[in-house]
């Protein structure tokens, strides 16, 4: 059972995740302004030399700039979440021409491509399946992560806007597992997972990996979780039930 933990951005929280026994340590670039950030490629570069795997999520939809960031930062893996079924935002034409172009021009980059699963009862799920057969023939990794879907059933605001993400919220397991059994790639199962439900999803869904991010941050005085901010405790409790299912 791979695992995955994001929002990693500095070579000491690196260190740690790396102990804890972590295989993908994901980081993300924030800033489409201020994308050059020399700490945080010294995270990729430290990830890398551990024999770990590096996961790199752009937050633009400049795709000259993703391959400068490509460049720049040189990750084992390049994560595009972007919402493709938001208003206003990239078609899947469009998505899927970027992927063609980022594997024809960099060989040995894997891709992973989020596919949006809003939370249980609220889809039949074909269209989330249609989405994930579309990207297979072009993507390494299929990460699948909830989608907020407000009350007259249209896309609700997300965490971050135009991508998909750290709502701390499980997206609907039957419509994950039917992915997962459809399809020839590895399927990475996102949305709301921490220590607590991560066994469950593993055998209701059984993907191939397991990816948190909220589930294992620190807390604020509020209980709420603080981003960029992991907890270590929470993090090998996450990394030993997973793999224990």
């Amino acid at each position: 059972m791979i695992v995955q933990i994001y929002e990693i951005q500095t070579p000491k929280e690196a260190e740690v995740m790396l102990g804890l026994g972590v295989d993908h340590i994901g980081s993300v670039v924030t800033s489409a302004e201020d994308w050059k950030d020399e700490q945080l490629r010294q995270t990729i570069r430290l990830v890398k030399q551990s024999g770990a795997c590096s996961s790199l999520i752009p937050l633009t939809q400049d795709w000259e700039l993703t391959k400068k960031i490509i460049d720049y930062y040189q990750p084992d893996i390049i994560h595009f979440c972007d919402g493709l079924n938001l208003a206003g935002k990239p078609g899947v034409e469009n998505a899927l021409e970027l992927q063609t172009d980022i594997k024809n021009r960099y060989p040995e980059l894997q891709v992973m491509r989020s596919i949006p699963v809003p939370p249980t009862g609220i889809s039949d799920g074909d269209e989330c399946l249609g989405l994930a057969r579309f990207f297979e023939s072009t993507s390494d990794w299929l990460l699948i992560d909830t989608l907020l879907v407000g009350f007259d059933d249209s896309a609700a605001d997300q965490p971050v806007e135009g991508f998909i993400g750290i709502t701390g919220q499980p997206c609907d397991w039957q419509i994950a597992s039917r992915i997962v059994k459809s399809l020839n790639i590895p399927v990475i199962l996102a949305g709301g997972l921490g220590p607590q439900n991560v066994a469950q999803a593993v055998s209701q869904v059984k993907p191939a990996g397991v990816d948190s991010c909220t589930g294992t941050n620190a807390n604020n005085a509020d209980g709420e979780p603080i981003r960029f901010k992991k907890d270590p405790e929470k993090v090998r409790r996450f990394v030993e039930t997973a793999r224990k299912v």
